[in-house]
């Protein structure tokens, strides 16, 4: 099993901490994450784009002109796509994006996320979080900690860590029902505290 520091709000490293290698060690599948993040992304779309066709804008009914002799290129309506005010050709319309991942599939990718923060020194594991709910709290904290831009998963319960850190915009908080594959690749730091890594080798050994 893999040793890392663990570290006090300070910055201090008081003692280690021995990693499941069923999580934190497994062989980084790059496909998978990436279908993981594919599916965040597309299951917060709303989907209530919409547009007129030709078919439903008002109007047009009469032929703006007749076929032949004018001079002009043959109109069947004013509501063709071609002139301002038609329809759109291929129309968006309200639809629902989201896709399933298999329960594996989705497991491993998280899995292969927290082993990558791990090789690339990206997991600060800290023995506790307690602040008050103050942001300057929490960001002298991230200071000490040389975290820069965060995620911080946060054992149930710490609600002024939460708060404290809310305002910080460079630092996300979550709890370990809530991590997904998209935040922890998309921050630099991975900040746990200890309780939150035994619930984490808890939920998903």
């Amino acid at each position: 099993m893999a040793n890392v520091k663990v570290f006090n709000m300070s910055g201090s490293e008081v003692g280690t901490i021995e990693l499941n290698d069923d999580i934190f060690a497994v062989e980084v599948n790059t496909h998978v994450m990436h279908q993981a993040v594919v599916q965040y992304l597309a299951n917060q779309r709303q989907g209530t784009q919409s547009a007129l066709t030709r078919a439903e804008v008002r109007g047009g009914g009469r032929k703006p002109w007749r076929q032949k002799g004018t001079g002009r290129a043959r109109q069947g309506s004013i509501r063709s796509p071609q002139w301002t005010g038609g329809g759109v050709v291929f129309a968006p319309k309200p639809r629902d994006y989201s896709f399933k991942l298999n329960k594996k599939v989705k497991r491993l990718a998280l899995k292969s996320a927290l082993s990558s923060k791990v090789n690339e020194n990206k997991l600060i594991v800290v023995d506790k979080i307690t602040v008050n709910a103050k942001t300057k709290e929490m960001a002298k904290v991230m200071d000490s900690l040389k975290a820069g831009k965060a995620l911080i998963v946060l054992e149930d319960g710490n609600d002024n860590a939460v708060l404290a850190a809310r305002n910080i915009p460079t630092v996300k908080t979550a709890s370990v029902g809530t991590i997904n594959v998209y935040d922890i690749l998309k921050y630099d730091s991975l900040v746990v505290t200890q309780d939150a890594v035994k619930k984490i080798e808890e939920v998903y050994a």
